[in-house]
């Protein structure tokens, strides 16, 4: 591999080139609001047109949406039925595997996948290639001043996973600043669940070091960089060890490591990829109040419909990868706080464009925003929101490296990643007030006209929503098939509550999505950089 240009982000003053990219994301989100206004104020008609190509796209978005939503939905439910574990020994002596299993017919989810990987591991049997038994997760949980009813209930999943336990290394990478109380509860997780796996490492994450931010992305690397001072001292090879990084409140299926160990194994190039699960905000949906209920579900059902995408799927949240391509490129970045979505990017880098993300369809279980009080918990939800819509940093980031004689990849494919990046981001922040309010900016801007495409717009507008509202009964239906068992406490009116929550669909997408993408990227306009990871705080009731 060639010399690795600095994969992290900069400190300090920034290039010319780079401030440009970083005002472009907000600067086209403003521009693209005012062009309406500016439009239907010099004719009605370009205005008009204009709105009905930008709700056309939402249209258009909305039902691919609902079919990849269903399409979606079957394959998680498909995967969760397979026997990962079984289909991990087979990889064991794949030759054996194949001769039993070849010309046999079955329903189950990829099945003739698995038997073509059994064929093509056949082929290459002997020849270095990890077996099953050689493999070693590492799940490194970050926390910072979480409590036990939080923790333990997040190892205990991995604990009860189908992975054997003997060879899961778990370390918790806890806060220095997370004070007395972490440390506490650091010592008592420890003694929990010694000798529950191979190892349990406990690595205090120091307070103020130079060159970092306050977040996660710092406190990862540092639990990474002592796991693998372990691994080489137990003399395990680092390139058959799986890295998975959990938040404090995620619970993994139980089948989850079995899962990313399959893919990991019928991979020629394994290093060059890392494998994401479904992240569905479901552990405490009940308890939630309507408007996050509402936020959490939309979260899950887009990171249901990215599996169905693989060519686009990045890193979210929780995400394995391998722990010898993790050392390569010294970890996660320290100056970012959306450190998991940006290390798709180091990682595309790294690898000179030769690197991918493997859908995982099974889900890692994680909560929704619940704080003390309605009004703490509403202003939570959008410090969250707001942190991930921080992602429109890595424009800048992707962009001096695609106009960069030094790309280490080709422009194309890379250009079209950087359109597709830049488009969501400007597309999250304007796509909601355009629909909502669009129709009525015409009319307004021509009250003294006797045009009727002006005054008939808002009209035609309504009809595409209500027609788009049937991406909407979509969403109702699988977000109830998605629900976990109603608690006792609660009784049907609950769950009637449940459907009737989608009414604040619109408003919940102007007042939280779009106004948390607009914040971010004005932020970065302004070069008020982002650089505290403000800890969302979940109370568990």
């Amino acid at each position: 591999m060639a010399m690795q240009k600095s994969l992290e982000l900069p400190e300090g003053k920034r290039k010319p080139l780079y401030r440009f990219l970083e005002i472009l994301p907000g600067a086209l989100s403003y521009s693209l609001v005012i062009l309406l206004f500016v439009l239907s104020w010099v004719n009605p008609v370009l205005g008009a047109i204009y709105l009905l190509v930008v709700v056309a796209i939402t249209f258009v978005k909305a039902i691919a949406t609902a079919f990849r939503t269903i399409q979606g939905y079957k394959a998680v439910k498909q995967a969760e039925r397979v026997n990962w574990n079984e289909r991990l020994e087979d990889l064991e002596d794949p030759h054996a595997a194949f001769e039993r299993l070849y010309g046999k017919q079955s329903e189950s989810y990829e099945f003739a996948e698995h038997v073509q990987n059994l064929r093509l591991l056949s082929v290459v049997e002997g020849k270095s290639e990890p077996k099953p038994s050689e493999v070693y997760h590492a799940v490194v949980m970050v926390a910072y001043d979480e409590g036990l009813e939080t923790l333990v209930p997040s190892i205990q999943a991995v604990q009860e996973t189908t992975f054997p336990n003997e060879r899961i290394i778990f370390v918790l990478g806890y806060e220095e600043r997370g004070g007395a109380e972490m440390e506490k509860t650091a010592k008592v997780l420890a003694e929990k669940f010694q000798g529950v796996f191979k190892k349990f490492l406990l690595v205090k994450h120091p307070d103020g070091v130079k060159g970092e931010i306050v977040g996660k992305g710092p406190n990862l690397t540092y639990a990474a960089e002592n796991l693998t001072e372990y691994v080489r001292a137990q003399r395990i090879p680092l390139e058959n060890v799986i890295v998975t990084s959990l938040d404090s409140d995620n619970r993994m299926h139980e089948k989850y490591l079995d899962y990313v160990a399959y893919e990991f194994l019928v991979r020629p190039n394994r290093q060059h990829y890392s494998y994401q699960p479904v992240s569905l905000f479901t552990n405490n949906i009940w308890e939630a109040s309507a408007p996050m209920r509402v936020i959490a579900m939309s979260n899950s059902f887009f990171n249901v419909v990215s599996t169905m995408r693989p060519h686009l799927l990045k890193n979210f949240a929780s995400h394995s990868q391998p722990l010898a391509a993790l050392v390569g490129m010294d970890f996660w970045s320290k100056r970012t706080i959306v450190e998991d979505g940006h290390q798709y990017w180091r990682s595309l880098f790294y690898f000179e464009g030769k690197y991918a993300v493997v859908p995982i369809r099974v889900p890692i279980y994680q909560d929704a925003v619940i704080s003390d009080t309605l009004g703490a918990t509403l202003k939570a939800q959008f410090v969250q929101l707001r942190r991930w819509d921080y992602g429109a940093s890595d424009v800048a980031y992707v962009g001096v490296r695609l106009f960069s004689k030094e790309r280490q990849m080709p422009f194309l494919p890379l250009f079209i990643k950087f359109m597709r990046l830049l488009d969501g981001h400007v597309t999250l922040a304007i796509m909601a007030p355009i629909v909502a309010f669009g129709g009525w900016v015409p009319m307004l801007l021509n009250l003294g006209s006797r045009g009727t495409v002006a005054f008939n717009l808002p009209n035609v507008v309504g009809i595409i929503q209500m027609i788009a509202a049937v991406g909407i009964l979509v969403t109702v239906f699988v977000s109830l098939r998605i629900l976990p068992k109603r608690p006792e406490k609660y009784n049907s009116k609950r769950t009637l509550m449940m459907v009737l929550q989608w009414v604040l669909s619109p408003v919940i997408a102007i007042v939280y999505q779009s106004a948390a993408a607009f914040y971010a990227q004005t932020r970065l306009m302004l070069g008020n950089y982002m650089e505290k990871f403000d800890v969302t705080k979940k109370v568990v009731k």
